[in-house]
């Protein structure tokens, strides 16, 4: 089972079921913002595309849990240029919208590359997680884990290789930066600064910045977060895959007491 099947009538372009793959820690009514994340991802990449400009950047604004099920992804061309183009993306359910996106694509030159890091320890020479993370929700149990450092039974900053066991849209290969988004939602998840027990941390948006195009299944986040005096917290990662520094992505949080 994918994490979503596309809606293939002739009235329903851009909309999608979701599976249980896609549920989150909190309700099993509502979706991790990974699958959501990457599904964006997915759909932009099938509008207006151009050649020689790759996906670099995507925004997700988050007004609203996601409820697991059919879903409705509308995209738009906000800017179309040779060098640079950015793109936007609406997730709706039953009329209302949940998630806003934009998205940059930009163009490829040729160059010596320039600073970038070493990946942390291979994914291959790790042990499978085996944790809740990894067993007792729908996202969890969809994506493979290794961690490097930290662990999601542990506060403070986390290092983790994952990658997805299934499918992300129903007989479609996924896309190298939809590999990305689908984990890059789980830097809170993974460095959180408090207990889970005992407070609440909702990520406002999402952010995933790439200065190259990511390679291969696994990725990598090198997680941390932090929170201020006034319940703002704010999760760091930085992103690689198997050669390396591919980009890093954020989130903004609110935080409090349970």
């Amino acid at each position: 089972m994918a994490m979503y099947r596309r809606l293939t009538r002739a009235d329903q372009a851009g909309r999608y079921l979701a599976s249980e793959h896609t549920q989150g820690p909190w309700d099993p009514r509502t979706q991790h913002m990974g699958p959501v994340a990457a599904l964006i991802a997915h759909e932009v990449a099938q509008t207006a595309p151009r050649p020689g400009l790759e996906p670099s950047r995507l925004v997700a604004e988050v007004f609203a849990p996601v409820p697991v099920a059919e879903l409705e992804v509308t995209t738009d061309v906000v800017r179309d240029g040779k060098r640079v183009q950015c793109l936007s993306a609406s997730v709706s359910s039953g009329g209302r919208e949940y998630v806003r996106a934009t998205a940059w694509r930009i163009r490829t030159e040729e160059m010596p590359p320039v600073g970038g890091a070493a990946p942390p320890a291979p994914p291959h020479s790790l042990k499978p997680d085996g944790s809740w993370l990894a067993t007792d929700f729908g996202y969890g149990r969809a994506m493979e884990w290794r961690f490097v450092a930290g662990g999601p039974g542990e506060t403070g900053p986390a290092t983790a290789w994952g990658r997805l066991r299934v499918p992300l849209v129903e007989g479609e290969e996924p896309a190298p930066f939809e590999r990305v988004a689908v984990l890059a939602d789980s830097g809170n998840g993974i460095s959180a600064a408090l207990g889970f027990d005992t407070h609440v941390f909702v990520n406002v948006d999402l952010t995933i910045s790439l200065f190259r195009a990511p390679a291969g299944e696994w990725v990598c986040m090198d997680a941390e977060t932090v929170v201020g005096p006034s319940g703002r917290g704010l999760t760091r990662s930085t992103l690689y895959d198997e050669s390396g520094e591919i980009g890093a992505a954020t989130q903004t949080l609110f935080v409090a007491p349970r």
